[in-house]
């Protein structure tokens, strides 16, 4: 049975990340750990994590680097560094999963594949009452979202439906456009071979559509997880994007290139250990 490790990203968030780990522990599939990957979080997230551990049903580590801004590809290779599972599912601490979301993953997991999932956006409005009365989407049905939708309170119904696609899910096999880190997932030695995320890409943006052009250079092929694992997106604000301009002339020199490994990645924290905060 494949081994799995859920990677929750997280940064200063813990309401919603107590969202997101609620949901976890609500899971049909409870075979797998969680290895928080935190970007520098106050002791406010390390402590609703600590209370978490009893409860939540599943091993739970918690990685954690110093807040030096947005590096969210390096504190993501060092909780592939603490993870243990042979299956990496990557997931944004502010999305909500369904109760079959570890099933679906595992049901889609297979060796020469990545997959690429999708998500639903939730309005402020909807967000801030989930949070503030915590609500439990998770549990929600389809006639539920629907009226959500007529409100506008979702940006859109579709990738809530569960529908079997067959070999429609590998039609995208070779294309790295549309791929969200939020929710995606690897093999663990199909993301060792390209040396995990590129921790170059510093602020937001892009380091999601690096290692999948590199995934895909590497002979790792695309697999459509729409319509089994979708996640319900909390609201939160744009983020600062001021060097995205930065990380589009990073990724455009790739795309003209033939690498395949990232330039700075797993192994320039071959011999750094993983802090926690003091």
């Amino acid at each position: 049975m494949t081994s799995i490790s859920i990677i929750v990203s997280t940064y200063n968030r813990p309401d919603a990340l107590d969202a997101t780990l609620r949901s976890l522990s609500r899971q049909s599939d409870k075979r797998f750990e969680i290895v928080m990957a935190d970007d520098g979080s106050s002791w406010a997230t390390r402590n609703m994590i600590d209370a978490w551990r009893s409860k939540l049903g599943a091993t739970l580590k918690h990685v954690w680097q110093a807040d030096r801004g947005f590096r969210l590809a390096e504190i993501r290779n060092r909780a592939f560094v603490a993870s243990s599972g042979d299956y990496l599912v990557f997931l944004d601490g502010d999305c909500i999963v369904r109760p079959n979301f570890i099933a679906a993953h595992r049901g889609l997991a297979e060796q020469g594949f990545f997959v690429s999932g999708n998500r639903v956006l939730l309005s402020r409005g909807l967000t801030e009452d989930v949070l503030a009365n915590k609500l439990e989407p998770e549990h929600w049905t389809i006639a539920d979202w629907a009226r959500h939708r007529a409100r506008g309170d979702i940006n859109r119904l579709m990738p809530l439906l569960r529908l079997r696609l067959g070999s429609l899910r590998r039609r995208l096999g070779g294309r790295w456009q549309g791929v969200r880190g939020g929710n995606f997932a690897f093999h663990r030695c199909d993301f060792e071979r390209v040396d995990g995320f590129e921790t170059s890409f510093t602020g937001w943006g892009l380091e999601d559509s690096d290692i999948v052009i590199r995934m895909i250079r590497a002979g790792v092929r695309r697999k459509d997880g729409r319509f089994a694992t979708g996640v319900l997106h909390l609201w939160h604000p744009e983020a600062d994007r001021s060097r995205l301009p930065a990380n589009r002339a990073r990724l455009d020199e790739l795309i003209k290139s033939d690498r395949v490994r990232a330039l700075s990645g797993l192994s320039a924290l071959a011999h750094q250990r993983a802090a926690v905060p003091a």
